[in-house]
């Protein structure tokens, strides 16, 4: 009895380490020669949303009694994917995706690397596939720049 106690104290201690209160999420590192490019967006730090920055989605599907909270983030994790691979290499900065009732508008800032003809059929393509899948009205608001130094905020 008297050695089977002292196993178990030996192999129940309790192991403490000092608390971790820096945060580090939302942030980017510095690189060692200073020149990582950062957009407006990405330059601010996570604390300063609603203040210097603002969502990257715009729906009320997290209020209180509210349905499908889980469907609106799927589905706009996926929009951003499809603008990313429609769009290949041509955004710039985030893309934002706000809804209004039953309208969702996708905003970003793409660059001009292609002909407007095409540039008009892929918006034409995004809003037709994107309304299909969602069941609901798509409105691309894209905005271009000539250069992607245009949208870089600082380096770091």
């Amino acid at each position: 009895m008297h050695s089977i106690s002292r196993l178990v104290l030996t192999r129940r201690c309790v192991h403490t380490t000092a608390i971790a209160s820096k945060s580090q999420s939302g942030r980017y590192k510095i690189s060692p020669k200073g020149d990582r490019p950062l957009t407006y967006e990405m330059a601010n730090p996570p604390h300063q949303i609603g203040h210097r920055k603002a969502w990257n989605s715009w729906n009320t599907s997290n209020l209180e009694g509210e349905l499908r909270p889980s469907q609106t983030m799927l589905e706009d994790d996926f929009i951003r994917r499809f603008m990313a691979g429609t769009w290949h290499g041509m955004v710039l900065s985030e893309v934002i995706v706000k809804r209004q009732h039953n309208h969702v508008r996708i905003a970003a800032i793409i660059s001009r690397a292609i002909p407007a003809r095409k540039m008009y059929f892929l918006i034409g393509y995004c809003e037709e596939l994107l309304a299909y899948w969602l069941q609901c009205p798509v409105t691309l608001e894209l905005q271009t720049t000539d250069d992607k130094k245009d949208v870089i905020f600082k380096y770091i």
